[in-house]
């Protein structure tokens, strides 16, 4: 069988010709990739976007653009993409089934990377810990608590259940409830408590401090006190109050009631 050498060099042609655009356009399509993420990058810097999100974010619009080169490359030398195509999006359907509630995670993380609700330092409440957030991940939160455990948050429930930031406002309320016997004498005790109060120079005096009867208990008469202080006061004013308290209601003959049973005996007769 005799061998044309033109039909050689027509296909030389024609697939040298697909081949330097394929490898033309892999080249320009990376160098403009780099570009964007450039570009994106000082957006990034411009936004104030926290550095953790934007290392990733960078990455992952850098991969799906690579990724989108490529097979622009591949296309045009021939390779049929359409198959290639379902069968990622089938496999990227599968992992995200497989892997729902760490996505749900890694969404969580980019919200709080983005809106931030609390940053690190920041006292908050959730998923029933208390603590200060010593670092905010893709995936999780860390929180350190008053006993220094290390506490790991997923970011999914974060972002989406109820939160409470104790570091966002200046200054806090701090509550008790003193209890006095029946009989004793409510204006004393509002005087001692008010004396106390006065004593103490890290309760402010605006928002005015609150005294009332709150309630007529089974054992108690109940009285109430509200008092604002600076933040970084607040359990240092809440524990000193109640061992004021309970020195001076005992010297100014003010008793602290406690649950009584009366036992009536009556003798049977026989």
């Amino acid at each position: 069988m005799e061998i044309d050498p033109a039909f050689f060099a027509e296909l030389a042609v024609t697939y040298g010709m697909q081949l330097l655009g394929a490898v033309a356009t892999l080249v320009i399509g990376l160098y403009i990739v780099k570009i964007i993420i450039r570009v994106v990058g000082r957006m990034f810097d411009r936004s104030a976007v926290d550095p953790l999100l934007q290392s990733f974010l960078s990455s992952m619009i850098s991969m799906l653009l690579k990724i989108m080169v490529y097979i622009t490359a591949l296309g045009m030398l021939g390779v049929e993409m359409t198959t290639f195509i379902a069968i990622m999006g089938a496999a990227g359907l599968a992992i995200g089934m497989a892997l729902s509630g760490t996505l749900q995670n890694f969404a969580g993380g980019v919200i709080i990377l983005l809106f931030k609700p609390y940053k690190v330092g920041d006292v908050i409440e959730a998923q029933g810990y208390i603590g200060a957030v010593k670092g905010i991940q893709i995936f999780v939160t860390i929180l350190t608590t008053a006993d220094n455990k290390t506490v790991l948050i997923p970011n999914g429930p974060l972002a989406t259940g109820s939160m409470i930031n104790y570091s966002t406002q200046a200054t806090r309320r701090v509550d008790w409830t003193f209890g006095i016997a029946y009989g004793d004498d409510i204006d004393k005790a509002y005087d001692v408590l008010n004396r106390l109060i006065a004593a103490d120079d890290r309760i402010l005096k605006e928002p005015e401090p609150f005294m009332a009867l709150s309630a007529l208990a089974d054992n108690s008469v109940n009285i109430v006190v509200r008092v604002w202080v600076n933040a970084a006061d607040y359990w240092a004013v809440h524990f000193k109050m109640n061992e004021e308290v309970y020195r001076c209601f005992e010297n100014e003959g003010l008793s602290f009631p406690f649950p009584q049973l009366e036992v009536h005996l009556q003798q049977a007769q026989g």
